[in-house]
């Protein structure tokens, strides 16, 4: 058996369903360690997996990271860590935490690719990528990051050209101080990217081909498995306050916008427009504050703070969300039709995803939220009964599907076939 690292950057949406794959792989038999940031620490280490801190031991709340107090630490502003800046810094964390760290393969999540690709050359061990949403290039759509946009076949084909070079070179310097400080020779981007896809380094993606399938013209090594399930602590219980309220009249809709930062500077308005929605609706609703800290109130709404979706979804009737990876698989494993309301990343990319199977009957970019987007398509939600039937038949083939379990198979086969050359 192996000793694998789990390597994982981003919000609690790129985080939580890696530890499915860690926790089969534990079951498998293998030795597994996720490295993660301090916010992460609980999540990991209640469902029973080794944590490694990566950058700065900060204690605060999840649910609030921007009420951080990081006062006296050296840390880059969070609207740089896109920057080259912002990546030196990340993979530095990285490398401090695991450079020491025995291993027979790293697991990298996006964020970590960079740094993470690096130390693996430098020990001497494989590296493997987790990703939710498909960011190699194929005629079949755009990179995930493109949002909803589709360009066609030799559009989108340029497109993910276009966006591989972009990162390659904003993140030139940064990658070329890793490996200066990993002792690894001098390489151009363009020449270790060439030499990852020739050795067809296993990348896996942990959502549903029912949602997405995998595209005909990728490589070999480009895999979707079926969706990641974050687990839940055993010993988590509902809050009461919110246990009283599902049972105190029919099943709620669902608003939040998750670990969205995009537009948090309009906290205050996009409340109003929420609570406005909301009161012209009429209907029993969750709000759940977020990253973004939704203030909203009324007799028929509860405001709800984090709690497992896949204990909460299946007790409401619709929902309005980001669309963001982790978010809308636990729509989709419920059965739950939603309208997004995307603002970053890859979540343009699923609201067009949802739109096109027939689950979501609006996409209301985050920029363009309105009082009347929100309440039309909350209107739609609960009156128009195909949304939920097709939500539903799509949920059945997901359940049938075992992302973890092909996860873990994969990457046993490719240590198995590195360890025969």
């Amino acid at each position: 058996m192996s000793r694998l690292v789990i390597a994982a950057m981003g919000t609690r949406g790129d985080v939580a369903p890696l530890l499915d794959v860690a926790l089969r792989l534990r079951d498998a038999g293998h030795e597994v360690v996720v490295a993660a940031h301090c916010l992460f620490r609980d999540l990991v280490t209640e469902a029973g997996l080794d944590f490694r801190l990566m950058g700065l031991d900060i204690q605060g709340d999840m649910s609030d990271p921007f009420g951080l107090d990081l006062s006296g630490h050296d840390v880059v502003e969070a609207d740089k860590l896109t920057w080259p800046v912002g990546q030196r810094f990340l993979g530095n964390g990285l490398l401090d935490a695991l450079a020491d760290e025995p291993a027979d393969a790293l697991l990298l999540s996006p964020i970590t690719e960079y740094a993470g690709l690096q130390l693996a050359e430098a020990k001497g061990i494989p590296a493997i990528g987790l990703r939710l949403f498909p960011l190699s290039a194929t005629a079949q759509h755009p990179p995930s990051l493109y949002g909803g946009n589709d360009f066609g076949g030799l559009g989108n084909r340029l497109a993910a050209d276009f966006g591989a070079w972009f990162f390659d070179t904003l993140y030139r310097k940064p990658v070329a101080e890793f490996r200066r400080d990993l002792g690894l020779p001098k390489r151009s981007a363009r020449e270790l990217r060439r030499q990852r896809t020739d050795s067809q380094w296993l990348v896996l993606h942990g959502y549903s081909p029912s949602v997405s399938p995998r595209p005909l013209d990728w490589r070999a090594g480009l895999e979707v498995t079926g969706y990641w399930w974050p687990p839940r602590p055993d010993d988590w219980e509902p809050p009461a306050d919110l246990v009283d309220f599902l049972a105190a009249g029919p099943p709620p809709v669902f608003i939040g916008f998750g670990s969205t930062t995009e537009g948090i500077s309009r906290q205050a308005e996009f409340s109003a427009i929420v609570d406005e929605a909301l009161r012209r609706y009429g209907g029993r609703a969750l709000v759940q504050a977020g990253w973004m800290q939704l203030d909203v109130g009324g007799d028929n709404v509860h405001t709800i703070g984090s709690v497992p979706y896949d204990w909460l979804f299946p007790r409401i009737s619709a929902a309005i969300h980001h669309a963001g990876a982790g978010t809308t698989s636990a729509s989709l494993r419920a059965g739950v039709p939603f309208a997004a309301v995307p603002g970053q990343a890859d979540q343009g990319f699923w609201a067009r995803r949802m739109r096109d199977l027939g689950v979501s009957p609006a996409t209301i970019p985050l920029a363009k939220l309105s009082v009347d987007a929100l309440l039309n398509a909350l209107r739609a939600l609960t009156t128009d009964d195909s949304y939920r039937d097709r939500a539903a038949a799509l949920a059945s083939r997901i359940v049938r599907e075992d992302g973890a379990g092909t996860a873990v198979e994969a990457i046993e086969a490719r240590l198995e076939n590195l360890a025969k050359r």
